[in-house]
């Protein structure tokens, strides 16, 4: 028989185990995947964020964001697309903006010869990051912009992997009134809720009909300014959900977009600032940064904030247009919105929450990044493979997006990102349809930019502002300032844009051999490009919106 030895061996073999088990609970919490938060804002100037202004600047008031800054990592070298369809495309599918969409034309349209890609925005057959999240058991929300296709229920938030939405369809909408254009020469509403309950106006939250930015407080209506509507429906996503499953939260703010409009409490704040556009845009931007502000302060309230990667940027750069009318600025970049010079396609950015690395924090992240790239970025994170099945098998495009994470995380010290590639359209009117056309192309420290042939290669905004601009005393009108950049060394576009961010030393004909390199480059790119008509304004957009959904728009064809 064995002879016990009376030695309890257990508490051995359990000391022996404990460095395995930890390492095997190291490897779970890692594999943990984090809540998203992701904050969109809308036209957000280079120069209209506190930590792009001198440090005793009073003109502009970001105090949230400069903290979020400080705290985490900016994104130096963020690109977008020069406009805001295109850039949310870009997003929501991780698609450079040539292989989804280039055009920024308005959601009623349609084209009944191509029932996949004749619509605004997203063709039917690609997937939407929402979709890949959703397979990792993400619970996945929207709230405020859509701006990626309105036509079908293809094109629905819901068709695109989101449980819920809150926002409209289009570009903007009047931020008192939720109106944006006319059918019959009658208003129409623009704010949609979808959520378990109801998918269709969102008429229970529809202000007063004398409330107004004039009007802030009639007596007897209710008047709530449409930025706190899709705040408070961001608060309440995040205070009642359940901590336990993964989180993807898109907050596509409607602020700073025009229309130039704020509460005035906001506004009395810039009462020093003499020109009213630069005025009334630094208030939107203030009221941005409260905003902001309240989603952080409700992410740390609920305990959410130790497991979030919160990413904030804007879709495009300041529109700085109509001789600053729209009152943004993106100085000392060249240009802004609906121009590929640095100040249209180049983005405040950051990331900040409990996922980031302490290493990473209040670091400055220089390398080339893409909007689009967030799509393989989240993917991988959430452990989903991001090929999307579904439009290969349509003919459609594949994705274009890198996984960051490594990069923002400090495990690699360089962005896998070498190229972005910059699209354009041949569109003559910024909202209109046209063909898809690579516009310019960086590679490393190097920005090769080429005009449309039809626009006779010129390229618009070719120009820096100034730190307070617009001002009174200002006459600039950026229109007049276009650039020739054309496929010759003589008349063509080429800078280093890492040692000259500001465009402004043209290197085309002391480097021939850069340029022709990057212009078979734009050649090449060129071959691969998604250029579907989007068809023309269907006269059943207008007649669903009065007809069926008492005068909001929606979808409106099969």
């Amino acid at each position: 028989s064995t002879q016990s030895t009376g030695i309890d061996t257990s508490a051995d073999m359990h000391a022996a185990l404990l460095p395995t088990l930890a390492l095997v609970l190291c490897d779970m919490a890692l594999a943990t995947p984090p809540h998203i938060v992701y904050i969109l804002a809308d036209d957000l100037g280079w120069a209209d964020v506190g930590f792009h202004r001198a440090p005793n600047d009073t003109d502009v008031i970001t105090p949230r964001l400069n903290q979020l800054v400080a705290s985490g990592a900016e994104l130096d070298r963020l690109y977008a697309h020069k406009i805001c369809s295109p850039s949310r495309c870009s997003i929501q599918t991780g698609r450079a903006p040539i292989h989804v969409n280039v055009q920024n034309v308005s959601p009623d349209v349609s084209n009944p010869k191509d029932n996949i890609g004749g619509f605004q925005g997203i063709p039917r057959n690609m997937t939407g990051v929402a979709k890949v999240l959703g397979r990792a058991g993400y619970t996945c929300r929207a709230v405020g912009k859509w701006d990626v296709g309105m036509a079908t229920e293809d094109h629905h938030p819901r068709a695109r992997g989101f449980d819920s939405w809150l926002g409209y369809w289009h570009h903007s909408n009047d931020y008192w009134q939720a109106t944006e254009g006319k059918c019959s020469f009658k208003n129409v509403r623009d704010l949609w809720e979808y959520n378990s309950t109801h998918d269709g106006p969102a008429e229970r939250f529809a202000n007063g009909a004398s409330c107004g930015q004039s009007n802030q407080s009639p007596q007897g209506e209710a008047c709530v300014f449409e930025e706190e509507r899709l705040v408070d429906t961001v608060v309440s996503i995040l205070q009642q959900h359940n901590q336990s499953v993964p989180l993807f939260l898109f907050y596509a703010m409607h602020l700073v977009h025009m229309p130039l409009q704020v509460p005035q409490q906001y506004l009395d704040t810039f009462s020093f600032i003499s020109d009213k556009h630069r005025r009334l845009n630094h208030a939107m931007g203030n009221m941005m940064d409260s905003m902001v502000g309240r989603v952080v302060d409700t992410l740390e309230s609920t305990g959410l904030w130790a497991n979030t990667l919160l990413l904030f940027h804007s879709d495009n750069g300041g529109e700085i247009l109509g001789g600053g009318v729209c009152g943004g600025n993106n100085w000392p970049l060249t240009g802004g919105k609906f121009s590929n010079f640095e100040g249209g396609i180049r983005v405040n950015g950051l990331v900040n929450g409990g996922w980031l690395r302490d290493g990473m924090r209040g670091k400055k992240l220089t390398g080339l990044m893409a909007v689009w790239d967030w799509y393989a970025t989240f993917a991988r994170l959430a452990g989903q493979d991001p090929t999307d099945q579904e439009a290969a098998a349509a003919g459609l495009p594949p994705i274009d997006s890198i996984d960051l994470g490594r990069y923002l995380s400090g495990e690699e010290s360089e962005s896998p990102r070498r190229e972005i590639v910059i699209g354009d359209t041949s569109a003559e009117l910024p909202n209109g349809d046209g063909d898809t056309l690579v516009g310019g192309v960086i590679q490393g420290d190097m920005k090769l930019l080429v005009g449309a042939k039809n626009k006779f290669w010129r390229i618009d905004q070719y120009l820096q502002t100034g730190p307070s601009w617009p001002n009174t005393s200002s006459s600039l009108d950026p229109l007049l300032h276009p650039k020739l950049c054309s496929r010759t060394p003589e008349h063509g576009c080429l800078f280093n844009i890492t040692a000259d961010p500001y465009e402004r030393a043209n290197l085309a004909t002391a480097q021939p051999e850069t340029f022709a390199r990057m212009l078979e480059a734009i050649d090449m790119h060129q071959k691969t490009v998604y250029s579907p008509s989007r068809g023309k304004a269907d006269a059943a957009a207008c007649k669903r919106a009065m007809t069926q959904y008492d005068g909001y728009w929606g979808p409106f064809a099969s």
